[in-house]
């Protein structure tokens, strides 16, 4: 007899334990084994680790598979399981690992494979090719594409978090403390009256006493410095919106600014400041001509602003803004030499399109919806035997279902963003369409971005420098890994699993324009090293810096106001504090807002840190001896020493607070 030691780890998750029978067989290249049943009451439990004995008559060759199920107890109901992995150690010293980091909920067979990568033309035992298929066909009617709205990114089909299949849903850890965060802060503002009131700020230091137990540094450093000019434009560079500001290599032809407005002493030229790389422009024309909110019977104003920078000492310091397109004499230029509550005003407005910008634009389009279209392609097209699934599952995790819970609790008819944001109404959709037709592939490249944004040389640009280093580290470790595998431009031309994930994301997920530059299919490793290069970041590294330093910002709602109640003015000489107290947003508006920025800015206590892998994916040496480069690389970023010199540490980018994946 040929005895095969077979080991078995039960997760150690909340309900992962079953008490059913279990059965395995093992399926070799010169055989299988019998359908044993592993004996053992508890040998199921919650983080157990059992070790049973599969005997055969002869040996079966190279381990291809196992078939696993599991069989209820006739007094006892059908239960979940949920399965880390199996081990088997063959009578020939061989070990054979098969990842499989999933639910088991039906008395079905199931079959894993074992642990080496395999890409589909190396895969040539027909066992193999078959259950890939089978594996595949049951994903894609697992994970089905829907139409949220037309024109934006398709998303996964789901009638709820509980129709997800088991594997991309949260952990127990997570939904419970999402919902206690929610609840809890919904119930304060409920016992203060807050929530529900539709009445204006009448004093902006009451805005402060809203959560007076919830602030952070930043928030804090945010409510004291908010209406500084110099902070004003440390936000485009350091803030949660680093994606809009860019070089101004001309003046643009709807903004008249003049020299003697920007610079009444005749100290410099706009023209000379713009040859010497001095100038920059932020340009809202995404929400032009757009039809605000009404939020609390009230008809709400968004503004689609131009503002034009100086850099001067080593700051980028704001010197014009137009509030509208259009120039008009109902459409003044605002400057710094105005009153205070003019130009005070101004950028408030400026703050305001920033929150929708920012929000439905970098946020939810470009690191949400992008990730979701990643991973459900990836799901649909890429068995898990394949190196390109075990690279990339792990950055996939939540990602299903927070994008679920956003587009029901957040942006849906009675979504709190729909409620209370000006953008919430009629515009949101526009603007996404908006953002996704002007969107480009390289716009998501970090590196890309920043030359063609005209931002090398910007001093204090926190986000650039920390951002080209993590990109530099994850670039490298992807290119060890795919080289790994893909040893020519030939290989990646003939892998048609590989090609069929780059086009339905290219189809489903930027709806097959070409002018947006996504590869329609890959011809070269090194195409292949830069999308995915760039799928990894979006979903972690880009999410983390839009989204960590929500409430940081945006917590002194006066910084970030989700809408406006009042018209911008017409003339200079109109505004006061009274007037900017009327502009802001209501009571509701405000504290609502509040609290679910407070919400998004909450990491899990299970969360993933980026390059850390629980899940055993990869079994070969090579890639596991670049998982630990990787991690050995992450953990040599030193960023705390420049932190310590900077009024506002900037810490959104650090490996050690990136999530791994979209999942919050």
């Amino acid at each position: 007899m040929k005895d095969y030691e077979v080991t078995v780890s039960t997760g150690n998750r909340v309900r992962a334990s079953t008490f059913n029978n279990v059965f395995i067989k093992l399926v070799g290249t010169e055989g299988e084994s019998e359908h044993k049943w592993l004996k053992g009451a508890k040998a199921f439990r919650i983080g157990a680790v059992s070790t049973f004995t599969v005997s055969c008559p002869v040996s079966i060759g190279k381990l291809i598979l196992i078939e696993l199920d599991k069989q209820r107890l006739l007094l006892f109901s059908e239960d979940d399981w949920f399965l880390d992995k199996v081990e088997v150690k063959s009578p020939e010293g061989e070990t054979y690992n098969f990842p499989i980091y999933r639910w088991i909920t039906d008395n079905k067979v199931h079959y894993f494979r074992e642990g080496t990568a395999l890409k589909v033309y190396d895969d040539i035992h027909p066992l193999g090719q078959y259950s890939r298929q089978q594996e595949l066909k049951q994903r894609q009617e697992d994970y089905q594409w829907d139409v949220y709205a037309e024109g934006i990114p398709h998303c996964m089909k789901a009638e709820g978090p509980l129709s997800l299949p088991g594997e991309v849903r949260f952990s127990f850890t997570k939904a419970s403390e999402l919902l206690l965060t929610a609840t809890t802060g919904l119930a304060e503002l409920q016992l203060e009256g807050l929530a529900d009131s539709k009445e204006n700020w009448t004093d902006i230091d009451d805005i402060a006493r809203v959560f007076c137990c919830r602030h952070t540094d930043i928030s804090d450093y945010v409510e004291e410095h908010w209406k500084e000019d110099a902070f004003f434009g440390y936000q485009y560079l350091n803030g949660v919106n680093p994606m809009l500001i860019r070089l101004c290599t001309a003046l643009p032809s709807n903004f008249p600014v003049t020299d003697g407005m920007v610079f009444p002493q005749g100290q410099c030229s706009l023209a000379d400041e713009i040859k010497k790389g001095n100038i920059y422009l932020c340009d809202y024309k995404r929400l032009d001509g757009l039809e605000a909110n009404t939020i609390n019977e009230k008809k709400q104003y968004l503004m689609a602003p131009l503002v034009l920078f100086h850099k001067t000492l080593n700051k980028l310091m704001p010197i014009a803004i137009q509030l509208k397109q259009t120039p008009a004499d109902d459409n003044p230029i605002f400057l710094p030499t105005d009153s205070e509550y003019d130009w005070l005003t101004a950028k408030i407005f400026v703050r305001s399109a920033d929150f929708s910008e920012h929000q439905l634009n970098v946020h939810l389009l470009r690191t949400h919806l992008l990730a979701e279209v990643f991973a459900v392609s990836l799901l649909r097209n890429i068995p898990a035997v394949h190196p390109l699934y075990k690279l990339l599952i792990p950055h996939t995790r939540y990602t299903l279902q927070i994008n679920f819970l956003a587009r029901l609790l957040l942006i849906s008819e009675n979504g709190v963003f729909t409620k209370y944001v000006a953008s919430g109404g009629e515009a949101l959709i526009t603007i996404l369409k908006r953002s996704l037709s002007s969107l480009t592939y390289s716009s998501l490249c970090i590196q890309d971005d920043i030359a063609e944004r005209g931002l090398e040389g910007v001093p204090n640009f926190q986000y650039r420098d920390d951002g080209l280093k993590l990109w530099e580290i994850i670039h490298k470790f992807v290119e060890g890994m795919l080289s790994h595998y893909y040893k020519d431009d030939a290989e990646v031309q003939k892998d048609s699993e590989l090609q069929k994930w780059i086009l339905d994301i290219f189809e489903q997920g930027f709806l097959s324009q070409a002018d947006t530059g996504i590869p329609q299919r890959f011809s070269t490793v090194a195409e292949l090293v830069k999308f995915v290069t760039m799928a990894i970041f979006t979903c972690s590294a880009q999410h983390a810096s839009v989204n960590s330093g929500q409430f940081d910002y945006g917590g002194w709602m006066p910084n970030a106001p989700p809408s406006l109640q009042l018209p911008p003015p017409t003339a200079k000489g109109t505004t006061s504090e009274a007037t900017m107290l009327q502009t802001l947003p209501d009571v509701n508006a405000t504290v609502n807002i509040m609290s679910t920025l407070w919400l998004l800015s909450q990491q899990s206590s299970d969360s993933v840190l980026l390059g850390n892998y629980p899940e055993d994916h990869f079994s070969e040496e090579i890639p596991l001896e670049l998982i630990k480069g990787f991690q050995g690389a992450l953990a040599n970023v030193a960023l705390e020493v420049r932190n310590r010199s900077l009024n506002v540490p900037y810490t959104y980018l650090f490996p050690a607070k990136v999530e791994n994946s979209v999942a919050i």
